[in-house]
Order: C-alpha cells, then sequence, then structure tokens
C-alpha cells in the first residue's frame, strides 16, 4: 500500500508476524547500522520496530531500494473500525432509541396538546437536534476521535467541551443502569403465574391494599398493590434520603448483573459492541409491535389513543409546552454526551454518515411516536376497565413502566406473558443505550491515553474498573432511600441545564471559530458531495439560538425537585444536585484557565489556542508512516 512518507515508501505483511517495508535509504544509511521505522497511527499513538534485515533488491548505489523488515510490537493495539456500516446504524440506533421514547415521550405529547405538540417537537428537531447529530458525527469520522480529543483537535482552547460532555456521560452511565436493576427484578417476578403485584396478601402488603381484582370498591385511602410492589417489595423505600437505611439486596444483585452483561458487551471493543446491538437495536421492536397489537385489540384502547394524539391548539401559547419539547429532543437525540462522536469515530474516513443519520432520525422520531400507540392503547383499557379518566391513570418515567403499566397488564389475560414482554423490552432498549454509553466514555478516554491503554489487556481492565467503580457508586441508588438520590442524578446530573449549554458551546465553535464553511468543505471531502447549506446555517445562527433560548426559559422556570410532588428535599440534598449538574459546566471554563496558562506565550496566543490542528487524511484508511534514523 502506498503511504505518504518523506521519501519512497511501500509496505505489506510479511507472513511471520512483522511489517515489510520497502524504503528508498542510500548505502551509507544502510552500512552505518539498523534504521528505525515509526509507524504512527491515529491520533498519534506509536508502534515502532527496528529494521534488523535490510534486503538489496537493485544495484549499491546512493537512492536504491532496500527490504526492511520491521518487527513491530504485537501488543500494541490499533484503533477499530466498524465490522460493516450496519453495525454504526444499529449502534446509533441502540444509544439514541432508549427508555426516553417509550415512557417520556407519549405521556409528554398527551400532556401538551396532544398532535398540537408535534408542532415545538419538529421546530426543535429541525433547528437543534439534527444539526447537533450531524456535527457530532461527522468531526468523530472526520478526526478519528473519542469526546474528548476531537475538541482538542477542533479548537485546543475548548478542549473543556470534550471534557464536560464526558463527564456528563460517565454521570449518566451511573445512574441510568438502576432502571435495567429495577427492571430486571420485576421480569424475575413476572414468572410466577399469579403477577405478585395483583394481589394484596404478600408480606409486603398493607391494610390498605387495593387491587382491582378483590370486586371491592376502593376506599379513599387505599394504596394500590402495584404501588405497594413497586414502594414496598422493590425499593423499600425509606421516609428520605437522609435515612438510607441499608441496601436492598436483591437490587444489588440485579444491578451486578446488569453491569455483568454491559461489561460483556463492550469488552472487546466495538467487535463486540457491533455484535450486541444486533439483539438491542432490533428486538425491541418486536416486542413494541406485539405489545401494539395486542394494545389496540383491548377494550377502551381508542380512547386511550384520543387522548395521546388528540391536538388541542391552545396549549401552544404555554411556554411550558416549548419547554418540554426543546428539553425532550436533546434528551432523545443523545447528544452533548460525546457518545456520538465516539460512534463516529469508528468509521471509515469515507462513509456516507450523511444519509444514515437521515435514516437514524426518521427511526428515533418514529419509534417515540409509534410507542406512544402501544403505551396508551393499553392505558385506556386501563381507564375503562377500572371506570377512570386517562388523565387518572397516565404517568411520564418509572411510574409509567413500573406503575401504570404493570396495573393494566395485571389485568389481561396471559398477564405473566406480556409482563414478560413488556419487562424484556425495558431492558433491551436500556442495556442497549447503557452499554453504548460506556462504549462512548471508554473510548474518550482511551483516546486520551493511546501509548497506555491500547497496549495488552490495559482497555479491558480499563473498562472492568470503570464498571466496578460505577457499580459502587450505583450501590447509593439501591439502598432503601436510593430513589431520593436516583432521583437527584437524574434531575441534576444529565439535566437539560448541562445538555443545552454544551449543545449551545459545540455549535458555537463549529460555526464560529472552526468556521462553518471549513467543516462543510471537511464532510464533502468525507462523502463527496456537498450536504445542504442549511447546515451551515444552523451551525451558525439557528441551533446557537434555539439552544440559548430554551436554556434560558429552562432555568427561568426551573423549580426545586420533589419526589412523587409532597416529599421536599433538605437543602444539602438540593445543594448536592447542584453540585452534579455544575461539575460538567465548570469543566469548559476551568480547562481553558488551565490550557491558557500552561502554554508558553508566544505571538497572537489567543490566535494560536484558537487554531484547528491540521491533519491529513488518507482516503483508503491505511496508516501514515514516517522514518527516523
Amino acid at each position: 500500500m502506498s503511504v505518504p512518507s518523506n521519501g519512497q515508501l511501500t509496505s505489506g505483511s510479511d507472513g511471520d508476524g512483522g511489517t515489510l517495508v520497502r524504503v528508498k535509504l542510500t548505502n551509507n544509511e544502510v552500512q552505518n547500522g539498523q534504521v528505525t521505522l515509526v509507524l504512527i497511527n491515529d491520533n498519534d499513538a506509536i508502534k515502532h520496530g527496528d529494521t534488523n534485515e535490510l534486503t538489496n533488491k537493485s544495484p549499491n548505489t546512493n537512492g536504491t531500494h532496500h527490504d526492511a523488515k520491521m518487527k513491530t510490537n504485537q501488543k500494541y493495539r490499533a484503533r477499530e473500525q466498524w465490522a460493516n456500516k450496519f453495525e454504526f446504524i444499529l449502534a446509533c440506533m441502540a444509544y439514541a432509541i432508549g427508555l426516553g421514547n417509550v415512557w417520556r415521550f407519549p405521556y409528554l405529547c398527551y400532556k401538551n396538546g396532544g398532535g398540537a405538540f408535534f408542532i415545538p417537537y419538529f421546530i426543535f428537531l429541525i433547528f437543534g437536534a439534527i444539526p447537533i447529530l450531524f456535527l457530532e458525527v461527522g468531526i468523530g469520522q472526520y478526526f478519528r476521535s473519542g469526546g474528548i480529543t476531537v475538541w482538542k483537535q477542533i479548537c485546543p482552547l475548548f478542549a473543556g467541551i470534550g471534557i464536560g460532555t464526558v463527564t456528563i456521560s460517565f454521570i449518566l452511565n451511573c445512574y441510568y443502569i438502576i432502571v435495567l436493576a429495577w427492571a430486571i427484578l420485576y421480569l424475575y417476578n413476572s414468572f410466577s403465574t399469579i403477577l405478585p403485584w395483583s394481589t394484596c396478601d404478600n408480606w409486603w402488603n398493607t391494610d390498605k391494599c387495593w387491587s382491582p381484582l378483590l370486586n371491592v370498591t376502593a376506599k379513599h385511602d387505599s394504596v394500590n398493590s402495584v404501588t405497594e410492589f413497586w414502594e414496598k417489595r422493590i425499593l423499600q423505600i425509606s421516609p428520605g434520603i437522609d435515612q438510607p437505611n441499608g441496601i436492598q439486596p436483591e437490587l444489588a444483585i440485579t444491578l451486578l448483573i446488569a453491569w455483568v452483561i454491559c461489561f460483556f458487551c463492550i469488552w472487546k471493543g466495538v467487535k463486540s459492541t457491533g455484535k450486541a446491538v444486533y439483539v438491542t437495536a432490533i428486538f425491541p421492536y418486536v416486542v413494541i409491535t406485539a405489545l401494539f397489537i395486542r394494545g389496540i385489540t383491548l377494550p377502551g384502547a381508542s380512547m386511550g389513543i384520543k387522548f395521546y394524539i388528540f391536538p388541542d391548539f391552545e396549549r401552544m401559547l404555554d411556554s411550558q409546552v416549548w419547554i418540554d419539547a426543546g428539553t425532550q429532543i436533546f434528551f432523545s437525540y443523545a447528544i452533548a454526551l460525546g457518545c456520538m462522536t465516539a460512534l463516529g469515530s469508528y468509521n471509515q474516513f469515507n462513509n456516507n454518515f450523511y444519509h444514515q443519520l437521515f435514516f437514524l432520525t426518521c427511526m428515533n422520531s418514529g419509534t417515540s411516536f409509534y410507542s406512544g400507540f402501544a403505551i396508551f392503547s393499553v392505558l385506556g383499557y386501563m381507564a375503562h376497565e377500572q371506570g377512570l379518566t386517562v388523565q387518572q391513570v397516565a404517568e411520564s418515567g418509572p411510574g409509567l413502566a413500573f406503575i401504570a403499566y404493570p396495573r393494566a397488564v395485571a389485568t389481561m389475560p396471559w398477564s405473566s406473558f406480556w409482563a414478560i414482554m413488556f419487562f424484556t423490552m425495558i431492558i433491551l432498549l436500556g442495556l442497549g443505550s447503557q452499554f453504548v454509553g460506556v462504549e462512548g466514555f471508554v473510548t474518550a478516554v482511551v483516546d486520551l491515553f493511546p501509548r497506555y491503554l491500547r497496549y495488552g489487556k490495559r482497555r479491558e481492565w480499563f473498562i472492568f474498573w470503570t464498571c466496578i467503580i460505577s457499580y459502587l457508586i450505583g450501590l447509593s441508588m439501591v439502598t432503601r432511600g436510593g430513589m431520593y438520590v436516583f432521583q437527584l442524578f437524574d434531575f441534576y446530573g444529565a439535566s437539560g441545564i448541562c445538555l443545552l449549554f454544551y449543545c449551545f458551546w459545540q455549535a458555537f465553535v463549529i460555526g464560529w471559530i472552526y468556521k462553518a464553511d471549513r467543516f462543510y468543505n471537511n464532510i464533502e471531502e468525507m462523502i463527496g458531495f456537498q450536504i445542504i447549506p442549511w447546515f451551515r446555517w444552523c451551525w451558525k445562527w439557528f441551533t446557537p439560538a434555539a439552544t440559548s433560548a430554551t436554556l434560558a426559559f429552562y432555568v427561568a422556570t426551573h423549580s426545586s425537585i420533589k419526589y412523587n410532588g409532597t416529599y421536599e428535599y433538605p437543602a444539602w440534598g438540593i445543594a448536592f444536585g447542584w453540585f452534579l449538574a455544575l461539575i460538567s459546566i465548570i469543566m469548559m471554563p476551568i480547562t481553558m484557565i488551565v490550557i491558557w496558562f500552561q502554554t508558553p506565550n508566544v505571538p497572537n496566543k489567543l490566535r494560536h489556542l484558537i487554531t484547528p490542528i491540521e491533519i491529513t487524511h488518507n482516503n483508503n484508511n491505511n496508516n501514515q508512516m514516517d522514518l527516523q534514523k
């Protein structure tokens, strides 16, 4: 393969574990001793070897060609690539299409005007989420770097963008997997002839327990058996965050199981990740379709669907509707976390991510809309059976997955089967987002320290310790007061404030410092044609405006968190929540200060620190080589 070099250089395999390099050398260079060849891989990671064997293949005159057998360090592991384009698409689907599409979007749609909610949703999609999604994948593919190092190359002064987004990703990875721990325990309890949350004769039930199967009228102070199963059996919840009351052992075990599965999904890098996403990205659609078919055949389903999509255009005058649409779209597309950049970095340089991401966009938003029919048809059935309105049974987030839907399933024929199907879907949706998220974090750190973490089994050990540390942090959320801790992580740690903050700065840096025109040309260099100029306008104008306006509204309307709308957190709990939010935000200014003072005093220092690092690309994805004596 031809490789750029100061001299003439070609290379290939020698079939004996080494690299055979043909290079133009002078006789004096050959006679004076060994020549060291340095093979420079992506991100300046280096492997090298000595030319112990030189074979003269032409007359001994200056400038002749010699074959040099270079024994490279076999422990070094070059940067991987996806086995095919389909794996990249599935990995993006597994990460972006998660629990929020099933348990948050349908509820927000119903709450904020039904079908009218699609107006602000698609405005934020077009002006905000899609431009940032294409930006993140594009820079990853062009610079072949993870979420941290890519910003060091684009604009050294703003390298903190990468550190901040990866910090959010780590926080998200620590608490998102708790949902899987809950779902695994629910799944275990679903393998029963009679679902345990459908009755009131269990050890965890109280005198106030009521179940639709009892054929008695609920009193004003009755507590549904599903709610008691959730709070007293699964969570075993304490009165407050200041009373952890020990670890719930079953959740500690299911959390460990979730982390073990996650580890083995990614421990071999994109080779194992690429195979795992075939299951986690595709099978949930089979389950959603089965639930949809079952749901629309139930009595009362039409009532639930009507509440889901019936448009109420007067709601468009409420600013909260626009805030919900803006925050949901950025959550749903998993941007400002550094992971989409990591996934794009494993593509071949000439991969047409442009068309692939349009497909992902359709699948993501389409899944949100489609799953709403599956969910609300069942909620309509539950309202019909209990003589309630859909408003009284509709919930969002964990309340939908672990209270409302199990309550509906408990009254269906073949209830155990549908419970198993539902929680299998929840686990697969969550697992796909979880292990791809951890892969994105690992990629960012490995690319930051390639000379250390790409040798031998060090990457596997780093993944192992990342899982162990994250598991230990997660144990604080499976105590009997852990639900309160989980809600703080969820509300503050990966909140709209953090995501919108970094979405704004990503668009600003690409649009105004790196220059939108330059990135526009970079994309043309990769995919071979010009994309629509809309993206260039978004990176410069529309996306910074949309994200900054949403962020301002979000902060202006922000209110203190409450659990179940009643429990108020102590002041130290709220302070811890803001610490989780600010720990990622302050990474950018702190990094800017450190980089400024670490950089030697050079002429035009500011210009030097905002100038991107020039890179050259070999479109055949070959490694670059340089020759050093």
